[in-house]
């Protein structure tokens, strides 16, 4: 990776994507620094710390959740209508189509995302100016100003925060390299977990015991990062033999290949599918119902660490894991496929034997990579709450999932500045 980045350095075009893209991060990350007037600084530290869910997001945002910053949503409205928006994608048959469709249709599927984000975002900026009213500071803009006046610029000046967060991906996108949105989420891990080991570093000085467990923290993270790059590449690849056809003087065909079936295809989204849900009942209540008993029993029973909350959490995962294989890997489709240009899979007959294989195949591998994202979404959690001391934000700066997103970005970013390289160099040898 740095190899590329240095290669990509001396060359101008790239040079130039890679200035603009740090430029935009830049930006963003100034944005997430700039306090709202009419919020209390550090007016969330509280809520983030002891909500799961809302400590990946504040991590994910760099910390400006919990600062109250200009860019506090984040990406958040926007991962959310994604999901929303892929999955009414296959209960709606004209958004399905649309998927297919190519160029035109990712367009509008961009568009329906980015209406449903502003929606999600104006949902988001009223629920955290209404459920957390102690948060508005009266004396930010004038003296004497009422307090829903007060409200109302803060939750315009989310929305906007957030939208603003969605343009910045995609202007990366466009002019940079690499997925904006996906390299606004590595920034704000990065900054976020920086920050939360800095910090414990510092109170090392009051505390040499706690030294220890700083080491010992990093050598996990160090152990656990290994092995979700191992796991992340890991893939079954399964053969393919293509028959030789003569057509007149030519022969086509006769070449072997093989299909690739990665373990861990879905990524961390079942994770990030399962915190949701779980967390979301107590994020409700702790808005509307902060003192009630409900809110008791969900916090002493379902918090974050109960053993009906990993129990649940597991079973979550493993369901969306093989949901999300089902969306991406259709076996009869590829069986079809196969079947179409004269291929076929040695040992085995074309057509319902050969969808059939996959199937069994696609399952277990499934499995295996479902099995590994509920061990990393739980085991690494535990592990680090004993380390670290309880300390919310070096846990939810280093969390399994962060640590998931990190990777699964770097990798991407690297595939991508090498394919620009190659096209580069490509067109410099057409010339």
């Amino acid at each position: 990776m740095f190899k590329n980045l240095i290669n990509a350095f001396k060359t101008k075009e790239v040079r130039v994507k890679l200035l603009l893209t740090l430029l935009l991060l830049l930006v963003y990350r100034i944005g997430c620094a700039l306090p709202i007037p009419g919020l209390t600084p550090n007016a969330l530290v509280s809520v983030t710390d002891s909500n799961s869910f809302l400590g990946l997001l504040n991590s994910i945002s760099g910390g400006s959740l919990s600062n109250g910053a200009f860019l506090a949503l984040g990406v958040s409205p926007y991962i959310s209508a994604s999901i929303i928006i892929q999955l009414l994608s296959i209960a709606i048959p004209s958004w399905q189509r649309l998927s297919k469709e190519g160029e035109e249709g990712r367009k509008k599927i961009a568009k329906y995302t980015r209406y449903a984000a502003l929606i999600l975002s104006i949902a988001q900026a009223v629920g955290i100016v209404l459920g957390f009213s102690e948060i508005i500071d009266t004396r930010a803009l004038w003296t004497g100003a009422p307090t829903w006046l007060i409200s109302t610029f803060v939750a315009i000046t989310l929305v906007a925060g957030g939208m603003f967060t969605v343009w910045l991906g995609e202007r990366i996108s466009d002019i940079g390299v690499g997925n904006g949105l996906s390299l606004l989420i590595f920034v704000g891990i990065l900054s976020s977990a920086g920050t939360s080991l800095l910090n414990s570093i510092v109170g090392v000085k009051s505390n040499l015991n706690h030294l220890w467990n700083i080491i010992i923290f990093i050598v996990a993270v160090i152990i656990i990062f290994a092995l979700i790059v191992f796991v992340d590449g890991a893939e079954r690849r399964v053969p393919v033999q293509y028959a030789k056809q003569i057509k007149g003087r030519k022969m086509y065909g006769g070449q072997s290949t093989n299909i690739p079936i990665r373990v861990n295809a879905s990524g961390v989204m079942p994770i990030i599918f399962a915190s949701a849900l779980l967390t979301f009942p107590q994020l409700i209540m702790s808005i509307f119902w902060p003192n009630s008993s409900a809110m008791q029993w969900y916090n002493t029973y379902m918090g974050a660490g109960s053993w009906p909350y990993i129990a649940l959490t597991a079973l979550l995962i493993l369901f969306f894991s093989y949901f999300y294989a089902q969306i991406t890997f259709s076996p009869d489709d590829i069986s079809k496929q196969i079947q179409q240009n004269g291929g076929f899979i040695p040992g085995i007959r074309p057509g319902k034997p050969t969808s059939d294989y996959l199937r069994k195949i696609s399952n277990r591998v499934i499995l295996f990579g479902a099995i590994f994202l509920a061990f990393i979404a739980l085991v690494p959690n535990l592990i680090f709450k004993g380390i670290s001391g309880g300390d919310a934000g070096l846990i939810n700066g280093f969390s399994a999932t962060g640590l998931m997103i990190i990777v699964s970005v770097a990798l991407e970013f690297d595939k991508q500045l090498e394919a620009q390289m190659l096209m580069r160099n490509y067109r410099g040898f057409l010339k």
